[in-house]
């Protein structure tokens, strides 16, 4: 009868005090394990997803609830896991065909001493949109500029916010960018919707930093004593490796025209990898290395090659250790570390969620806070703290993502402003925090610290302003059609 007694047992609604210690639990055990011990946010998350499920045992769940909890929250992200796998994919398959390449050698083109800063923003935006990261951006084009910079005599503060305003501005809106996928699916929305979405605030900030970055790079830039001799390098290196070809830019424009045909974004994805692999066959002369003993192992791309660089990614061996850090990635096994911190993330999400401790913090939140615009604002807040909290740019994302989505679908708010609320602060304040995974990584690769380059960081401050301010004349927040609430009640992708 005991055994009885217990299986009727009925859970009960959270206290706030509940929900705050998931929570806190969480931002401890995160704040500790990456900052003090320096490691990669999965286990960490995962014992907040230990804390969160004790908690819902205290509630009066049964373990069976908690996890069929667990994998409808993973389910919510089962199109982000995809289009991360076949992204990665793509980006193995445009190395390849060298597409990537291509886009990388026509931005150093635009180098120019007179406009150095703007350049380097022009150079790195080009390269984040072609690769899909930032931390790859800076680390390559990055410091081949900040090099530059020395021979300008540039100060570093200055080249270092150029830098990124260019990488972030990449991260931010390329479908490449694993950051770009995981916003719209924590939001309830899909990725060409949601970069369609954030166009418009994204462009006054980055107009904002170039006529910023502009203005302040003409009155220091020089044209009598300037070393490029790195980037001429990476120049003649991407030549010598690979055939440089215009039409090797048909790839990413097939992608752009699949979004702007509204084509859904696996398939999109897709043609974009299948136009890719066609192009190899303009890389007949390329070396294929040997990922493991990185010896040449044959000459001219074959299928074979199409098949292992999908999964495995790119290898790059050249005598340029810039040039094969920045190319050496792509494919299916080097999203896996992104998905599965958006699995276990989105098993935290989904006990917080189903046991409704999100929504008992945020009816809380949304007592003072009801409107569109103080919505994005208190999105974006949030964005912000867990960036100094919980220190990794992921977590940004996806915690935020998950506690707002009801609230913005009660307010009858579009998800696509739930997740350009996410991006424009989630995204590109992560580096902003000198302790934030994102700032060692810069402060390691580029050598300057938050505190020399975050004054000058334009694009990363104006992203959040621009989008709250464009919140209150209805640009970054949009109500739903009743076919699109019925939709997003349903828990359909709006």
């Amino acid at each position: 009868m005991g055994k009885d007694s217990t299986s009727a047992k009925t859970p009960r609604q959270p206290y706030v005090w509940e929900a705050i210690v998931s929570f806190a639990g969480l931002i401890i055990i995160m704040s500790i394990g990456i900052i003090k011990f320096q490691v990669d946010p999965h286990i960490p998350m995962f014992i907040g997803v230990i804390i969160a499920a004790l908690m819902s045992l205290r509630l009066g769940y049964k373990w069976s609830a908690i996890e069929e909890m667990m994998i409808t929250g993973i389910s919510r992200a089962m199109q982000a896991i995809l289009i991360l796998s076949i992204v990665g994919m793509m980006v193995g398959v445009w190395l390849l065909s060298g597409t990537i390449p291509t886009m990388i050698y026509f931005g150093l083109k635009l180098l120019s001493p007179s406009i150095f800063l703007i350049a380097s923003v022009l150079i790195c935006s080009i390269t984040s949109l072609a690769t899909g990261t930032s931390w790859g951006t800076m680390g390559t084009m990055g410091l081949a500029l900040m090099g530059i910079a020395q021979g300008l005599g540039m100060p570093v503060g200055p080249t270092a916010g150029a830098i990124l305003a260019g990488a972030y501005f990449g991260d931010k809106l390329s479908p490449l960018s694993d950051t770009t996928n995981l916003a719209p699916a924590m939001a309830g929305t899909d990725v060409f919707t949601h970069v369609k979405y954030m166009i418009k605030a994204t462009a006054i900030a980055y107009a904002i930093a170039l006529i910023f970055f502009g203005i302040y790079g003409f009155q220091h830039a020089s044209s009598n004593d300037v070393d490029t001799s790195q980037v001429t390098i990476l120049m003649d290196g991407l030549k010598s490796t690979f055939n440089i070809s215009p039409i090797l830019l048909l790839p990413p424009l097939v992608v752009i025209l699949a979004i702007a045909l509204k084509i859904p974004a696996i398939p999109g994805i897709t043609l974009g990898v299948i136009v890719g692999a066609i192009l190899v066959l303009f890389q007949g002369n390329l070396a294929i290395y040997d990922p493991d003993t990185l010896e040449v192992s044959h000459v001219g791309a074959t299928l074979g090659d199409i098949l292992v660089v999908a999964r495995n990614g790119f290898v790059c061996n050249t005598e340029i250790d810039a040039l094969n850090d920045l190319l050496s990635t792509g494919g299916l096994m080097n999203m896996a570390s992104s998905i599965l911190m958006t699995v276990i993330a989105m098993m935290f999400g989904g006990i917080m969620e189903g046991t409704k401790q999100l929504e008992v913090l945020i009816e809380q939140i949304t007592k003072v806070v009801k409107s569109g615009p103080a919505l994005i604002g208190a999105t974006e807040v949030t964005c912000l703290l867990s960036n100094i909290t919980m220190p990794e740019q992921y977590i940004s994302i996806l915690v935020p993502g998950r506690m707002y989505a009801s609230a913005y679908r009660k307010a009858g708010i579009h998800p696509k402003s739930l997740s350009n609320a996410l991006e424009s602060a989630g995204t590109v304040t992560s580096p902003l925090v000198p302790w934030n995974t994102c700032g060692m990584y810069i402060a390691a690769t580029l050598g300057v610290t938050a505190s020399t380059y975050a004054p000058w960081a334009v694009f990363n401050y104006a992203m959040p302003i621009v989008t709250f301010l464009l919140a209150f004349v209805g640009v970054t927040v949009t109500k739903m059609t009743p076919e699109e609430q019925a939709k997003a009640d349903a828990g359909e992708l709006v």
